[in-house]
């Protein structure tokens, strides 16, 4: 009859036996483990150095979305090094780059290995008028001339002059805070850009009083935006206006109601400060 301690002896053999087999194949696989992800990195390293995985001219750098800005501009602002290793590339870093660019709203950076090479997505940023910021902040912080888009977002004016490329800027002008009337902008632009009558200043500096200047003199329309294409046009309307009143005489037109527009005059009294200025 077998005995309790052979039978605990034979055990703990077995148990010995299966832990150190247990331990040869952790050892296998790490060794394997190790090798295997060692030799991906030398493989990529060898790959990403071949000639068919490597950007070796600018051309390769391929531009879409971009309407004003020309591909050798963007091509410019990415300041890639050539030849340049398509792996070692960072897409994502790449776009952010772009974005901190005034004239580029939002970038995308995809890299293709057949045929080897980049494809940037760009959305512009359309300067429609240069913003003059308030007086009271022109010693302010970042308080310069700049410009803006149709959706009121603002950049320095020298994110757009300082391109390899010129770009056209716009001669409407903005006075005022940018991020006190940025809500308000984009509805007052889209107005002003479908007005019949030429629009050359948007003073937004009182928020009791849109005040423009346009080729009929200067106009107020007080401060209910929703106005703005009713107002402008009846403002249409009154392209007579310089046949019947010289443009010296007019201190403004009044269209805070539009149903019932109104002409203030120069008084007597300013019509002789005027002649004596």
């Amino acid at each position: 009859m077998t005995s309790i301690a052979s039978v605990s002896q034979t055990e703990l053999d077995r148990r010995r036996k299966q832990l150190r087999q247990a331990r040869r194949q952790k050892v296998l696989q790490t060794v394997w483990q190790t090798f295997a992800v060692s030799s991906m990195a030398c493989g990529l390293l060898w790959v990403s150095t071949r000639p068919g995985w490597v950007i070796s001219q600018p051309e390769q750098v391929v531009i879409e979305g971009n309407q004003f800005l020309s591909e050798k501009t963007i091509r410019g602002l990415l300041s890639l090094s050539y030849p340049q290793s398509l792996l070692r590339l960072q897409p994502q870093e790449m776009a952010k780059k772009l974005e901190k660019v005034g004239p580029i709203a939002k970038a995308s950076v995809t890299r293709h290995l057949f045929p080897p090479g980049l494809t940037v997505q760009i959305k512009e940023r359309h300067p429609v008028a240069i913003a003059q910021r308030n007086a009271t902040n022109a010693t302010a912080a970042g308080a310069k001339l700049g410009v803006l888009d149709e959706n009121g977002s603002w950049a320095p004016l020298e994110s757009y002059t300082s391109l390899e490329q010129t770009v056209q800027l716009p001669t409407l002008r903005a006075l005022g805070n940018p991020e006190e009337y940025r809500q308000y902008w984009p509805q007052v632009y889209r107005a002003v850009s479908r007005s019949a009558v030429k629009v050359f200043e948007i003073d937004m500096q009182d928020p009791s009083n849109l005040i423009l200047k346009t080729e009929l003199g200067t106009v107020h329309l007080g401060s209910d935006i929703s106005k703005c294409v009713e107002q402008l046009t009846v403002l249409d309307k009154m392209r007579n206006l310089p046949q019947r009143l010289q443009s010296s005489q007019i201190a403004y037109i009044d269209l805070k109601n539009p149903a019932s527009p109104a002409i203030k005059l120069v008084s007597p009294a300013e019509k002789t400060k005027l002649k004596g200025s």
